[in-house]
């Protein structure tokens, strides 16, 4: 074990020091990350980013495209043949067809490179022709970022904080009642084992669907060709000690393996490489869904930062090797089911959320931001009517019926105080709003020539992400 830890950063040092030296004299490559928390659109997000770095006709506020400085950009074979690819033209296609439909979510770790013929601006233009730059767009699972707070943590420790959460969650209550039958000292029968791992998966799928989103370990949400596996056949049990042999002790040794053999090996041969980061959060859908659900958003924001601050772990430390994220963008998606006089709300409550996350993290290092987009603008603007008088509103294609409806969600408070201080205290509900959530389905598109998918403010995130290096 330490002597294939020894090798295996001997490796990464010889690589890195490597890829230094050739840096010079190669095509520079940006890796931008792209996660996302309980369905906040990863997927559209990198298809709606790539269309519009394609054409760039809708992107006045990306510098490298309203000054002309790109002069072309196209898609590429990518570096990593053993990364399944992210299906570009499919998930386009989806967007765009006749029959305009939300293309499947992420469920594995892809990848894209886009290529850019960049011509320098400032002091270098006099000195050189145009260059090529390569985005390498690396998709994954947000539930899989959040799996590294278990490598702090020993199986003990992580069940006590499973339970007690699940006490509060959709479905957690009948998950601690089958717990409270169990005897962990026991000796190990497998189908028991397996039918607790089933109904604390269950749990975590109800709390999900609900509007939590910290609900690790991710891969028992996103199992893939590890479904029904032993490293994925555990669940959180009362502190031990356990005696050998008994289920108790088994499934400490089964969290083990989970963080060796799958949380490692992600952060060590993806996350670890990535340079900017985007972190796609539904601020709206958390609203909806209660203060419980807006403090657990809140609660993983924090995580997340964590993961990008290497030195309180020593495995992530040493992955890092010096290396870090330079930029991290956390971006409240779906700014198009509010009404455009909404958005500075939307977007404060989202930096309050990312003030206080940098707060709970203790974190240092990169350059963060906030804001709220839409990667795919799905609704119109319209005044309407009211008892009250005027009220704005958005109009979209249901996602249910396809029939045209206007969609008023609430008035969001200009003092993010007012959502975060009873989310905090552990309220149950909004004392006095109701915030609404409408699903809304892809409108069809009829695109001028050079014009990439309809958006709110991407141009500014890509701004934001990659505006420095081009």
């Amino acid at each position: 074990m330490v002597f294939n830890a020894l090798t295996d950063q001997i490796a990464r040092t010889v690589t890195g020091v490597g890829d230094t030296l050739a840096a010079p004299f190669s095509d520079p490559v940006i890796r931008l990350g792209v996660t996302g928390l309980s369905r906040a659109g990863k997927t559209v997000f990198i298809t709606s980013l790539v269309s519009n770095l394609m054409d760039r006709g809708r992107m006045p506020q990306f510098s490298a495209a309203a000054t002309g400085a790109i002069s072309t950009a196209y898609l590429q074979p990518q570096p990593d043949d053993t990364v399944p690819r992210f299906r570009y033209e499919a998930h386009l296609d989806a967007l765009t067809g006749s029959d305009p439909h939300w293309p499947n979510g992420t469920r594995q770790i892809s990848e894209l490179r886009l290529s850019m013929r960049v011509q320098p601006r400032g002091l270098l233009a006099g000195f050189g022709g145009p260059r090529t730059v390569h985005l390498d767009i690396v998709d994954y699972p947000g539930e899989w970022l959040l799996d590294l707070g278990l490598l702090d943590q020993d199986y003990d420790t992580w069940s006590a904080t499973a339970l007690e959460r699940a006490r509060s969650r959709p479905g957690g209550e009948d998950y601690v009642a089958l717990v409270a039958g169990i005897d962990p000292t026991v000796q190990l029968v497998e189908p028991e084992a397996q039918v607790l791992a089933e109904r604390f998966t269950a749990h975590l799928q109800e709390a999900r669907a609900a509007g939590f989103s910290d609900c690790s370990p991710g891969r028992f949400l996103l199992p893939g060709d590890l479904a029904g596996s032993p490293v994925l056949t555990f669940a959180p049990l009362p502190p031990g000690p356990y005696p050998r042999r008994s289920l108790g002790r088994e499934f400490a040794r089964r969290f083990e393996s989970y963080k060796r053999n799958i949380v490692q090996p992600f952060f060590r041969d993806h996350f670890s490489r990535i340079d900017r980061q985007i972190v796609l959060v539904d601020v709206l859908g958390a609203i909806h869904a209660g203060p419980a659900a807006l403090d657990d958003l809140r609660g993983a924001m924090a995580r997340v930062l964590g993961a990008f601050r290497p030195g309180s772990n020593a495995f992530l430390s040493r992955i890092f090797q010096g290396r870090r994220v330079e930029k991290i963008l956390f971006a409240a998606t779906k700014a198009d089911h509010l009404h455009h006089s909404q958005h500075p709300q939307l977007t404060t409550i989202v930096q309050a959320l990312l003030r206080e996350a940098k707060d709970r993290a203790d974190f240092a290092g990169a350059q963060t931001a906030a804001m709220s987009i839409a990667a795919l603008r799905t609704t119109v603007e319209e005044t309407v009517d009211h008892r009250d008088g005027p009220l704005d509103v958005v109009r979209g294609r249901l996602l249910d019926n396809g029939k045209q409806a206007a969609f008023y969600p609430g008035k969001l408070p200009d003092d993010p105080a007012h959502l975060l201080t009873p989310a905090r205290r552990g309220s149950q509900n909004w004392l006095d709003a109701d915030y609404s959530v409408m699903n809304f389905a892809p409108a069809p598109l009829s695109r001028r020539a050079g014009d990439g998918l309809p958006h709110i403010r991407l141009d500014k995130a890509a701004e934001f992400l990659l505006g420095d290096k081009l």
